[in-house]
């Protein structure tokens, strides 16, 4: 299993499915090349927050940690222009970077949507989606440092993710 892919299921709106693979979530995730102990030891807290809960409460939660909280949207490009014209670029130059990888996006999310930019990264190689992801660090911490304020245990992820979207991850 790719962190990337597994970050982007764990950041999708919480369904019956994901409650029901969350016990093999952890061994997979140790069988991970991809991953360090600190990024291992973290996922594993998450995951056992999230069975410690109804899927009512993860929903109940979800909705207000990303759907009713503007600082904390899942939508990259909103925290750089908000509603501003200049978004519908960024929408369209990402898409076409997904075409041009032979992605295509099914279903009815913008391309900015993070859990949809994170199972594009998990076709990259590390390298790869380390220069990729680099591109939106700042909006990144941006939103990992808003889930932190908030309390919310989906900061563990995006600090996760933010940790992974940074060129000095190349240079070691």
């Amino acid at each position: 299993m790719q962190i990337y892919k597994l970050m982007s299921v764990l950041l999708e709106y919480p369904d019956q499915e994901l409650i029901d693979h969350l016990p093999e979530i952890p061994e997979k995730l140790a069988q991970c090349v991809d991953i360090d102990d600190a990024e291992l030891i973290a996922l594993c807290e998450f995951i056992d927050h999230l069975a410690g809960k109804t899927l009512t409460e993860l929903q109940q939660d979800y909705v207000q940690t990303f759907d009713l909280t503007a600082e904390h949207s899942l939508h990259l490009t909103h925290h750089l222009f908000g509603d501003d014209k200049n978004r519908g670029p960024a929408l369209i130059d990402l898409g076409e970077l997904y075409k041009d990888y032979g992605v295509e996006v099914v279903g009815n999310e913008l391309p900015d949507y993070l859990p949809l930019i994170l199972e594009f990264t998990a076709y990259l190689d590390d390298n790869e989606a380390m220069v990729f992801l680099s591109d939106a660090n700042k909006v990144l911490k941006v939103l990992a440092d808003n889930l932190k304020k908030a309390g919310s245990p989906y900061a563990t992820l995006l600090s996760i993710i933010e940790g992974r979207a940074t060129l000095t991850r190349l240079a070691a």
